[in-house]
């Protein structure tokens, strides 16, 4: 059989998100693209080396694999850990755990926004390199570069409060949480509110008309018609508990089912050239089981919001096309600003609860189940935490799904869209392979979580020729 692959161009690593990966473009002999692949370089080992730990540690250990989004895994941990203990959390303990997870979703979001993905949206993908940063965002649109250091700093302001840190909070313990709210911490945090949601409207403003003016590239950029997959709760976007649901690509629901049965329908692919999974819906195997998750996920996996101001511009977002199903890759970037306003909303509402200043906070058992599951909507998208114990509760089996790798598909699939259509030959054009990383960039992808360990910092293309001799090295600081 001929080998069609015979030069190999490689992006390494991808610059602007958390963690390491590199792209790599497999070209035929005339210089088209045959296929390319998003490598994930990192490795992590974490659910091995937490066998033999007590399940009551997890909630301490997971976070620390990541230091982007450590309270995605301190929460779903800690779910996990209530339903080996068999469980359920205090009203006032569920509220002071989603309001942690709200400040965590404004931090976040507001770090993937404003500081690593705004630049090609103000200055274009083709900019020079020299500009196209946070630090030039910063010098002709300080506005801009200071609301999203303000909103970061919010969000973390409010894991701080609860979980004495902004990395690596411990708030969350099994069967509750380890302290409750106080009047002065919540009017500071009510206080510090409108005048950041204000803001926040006019950056969305600025997203929609980015993507009206662009409106071309925005309906051709790594666009994939994909099925999509969210937590909701009574049809709502729901961020901290609720059922799975899968929206099929037309937006018929394919199918609905609970956190807790998980495994009967979500798999796990392997690929030999990369560390990072390819979950996918059992029911139609992969590839065609694959799905999205994340922002665009969920607001297509959802009926509505529950909050008004994120509900009507989730009514906007829809009405950019005839089924209310939006595939565009691009606009992840404003399906995750209406959750930022959406968590602003119901942080709000939890701090107007009477639960969030309650001090029942722990609920006791000496119950051992020998399973606990534990499923949450992180930032990048649904994140699994199923953890298998023995009967004094050592912890003998561990399984992460990670938001990251639910997105693995579609981020591999964009990259060779952008690449077969842009690339031909091996003089390859910066703003090329910037647009290749862009696609990353809108999912977010924290690399960190999906694997862990180090990695090389310098952007770096390669191209090889038939005989695997390197011929030509492009290296970017």
């Amino acid at each position: 059989m001929e080998n069609i692959t015979t030069r190999t161009i490689e992006v390494n690593p991808v610059t602007r998100i958390e963690g390491h990966g590199k792209i790599t473009v497999h070209l035929n002999d005339d210089g088209t693209v045959d296929k390319a692949h998003f490598n994930v370089t990192q490795f992590r080992g974490f659910e091995v080396f937490t066998r033999g730990r007590d399940f009551r540690e997890m909630p301490v250990i997971t976070p620390r694999i990541c230091g982007i989004c450590p309270v995605s895994h301190h929460l779903a941990s800690a779910k996990a850990c209530d339903a080996i203990l068999g469980v359920e959390i205090t009203p006032s303990a569920s509220k002071l755990r989603e309001l942690m997870h709200m400040g965590q979703f404004i931090q976040s979001h507001a770090l993937s926004f404003f500081h690593l993905s705004s630049p090609d949206i103000l200055f274009g993908f083709d900019a020079d390199p020299a500009i196209r940063n946070i630090a030039g965002v910063a010098q002709k649109y300080p506005e801009l570069a200071i609301l999203g250091i303000s909103m970061r700093k919010y969000g973390q302001e409010i894991i701080k409060t609860l979980g004495s840190k902004k990395v690596h909070p411990w708030h969350s313990i099994p069967g509750g949480v380890n302290r409750s709210l106080k009047l002065d911490e919540r009017d500071e945090m009510l206080q510090g509110m409108p005048t950041l949601k204000l803001k926040l409207k006019d950056t969305i403003e600025l997203v929609k008309k980015y993507l009206e003016e662009h409106a071309d590239l925005a309906k051709k950029f790594a666009t994939l018609e994909s099925s999509y997959l969210g937590l909701v709760k009574e049809g709502f976007l729901e961020l901290y508990d609720g059922d799975i649901r899968l929206r099929s690509p037309r937006g018929r629901i394919t199918d609905q089912f609970s956190s807790k049965d998980y495994y009967k329908y979500i798999g796990e692919h392997v690929e030999s050239w990369s560390y990072l999974k390819f979950p996918f819906y059992r029911p139609l195997g992969f590839p065609h089981g694959s799905y999205r998750v994340g922002p665009l996920g969920r607001v297509n996996a959802c009926d509505d919001i529950s909050t008004p101001e994120a509900s009507a511009e989730l009514a906007n977002f829809r009405s950019m096309t005839e089924d209310g199903v939006v595939h565009y890759t691009l606009y992840y970037h404003y399906a995750r600003l209406i959750e930022i306003l959406y968590a602003f909303e119901r942080a709000e509402e939890l701090l107007n609860d009477p639960d969030i200043m309650g001090s029942d906070l722990r609920v006791s058992s000496r119950e051992i189940n020998r399973e606990g599951i534990g499923v949450i909507e992180a930032p990048r998208g649904t994140l699994f935490h199923h953890y298998q114990v023995d009967e004094k509760g050592a912890i003998e089996k561990v399984n992460l799904i990670v938001a990251t790798g639910n997105n693995n598909y579609a981020m591999n699939k964009g990259v060779e869209m952008v690449a077969k259509e842009n690339i031909r030959g091996t003089e390859v054009k910066e703003s090329v392979l910037n647009s290749m990383e862009h696609v990353i960039r809108c999912y977010d992808p924290c690399l960190s979580c999906s694997t862990h360990a180090v990695g090389k910092m310098p952007l770096q293309v390669t191209i090889v020729d038939p005989r695997g001799e390197e011929v030509r090295t492009i290296q970017k600081d």
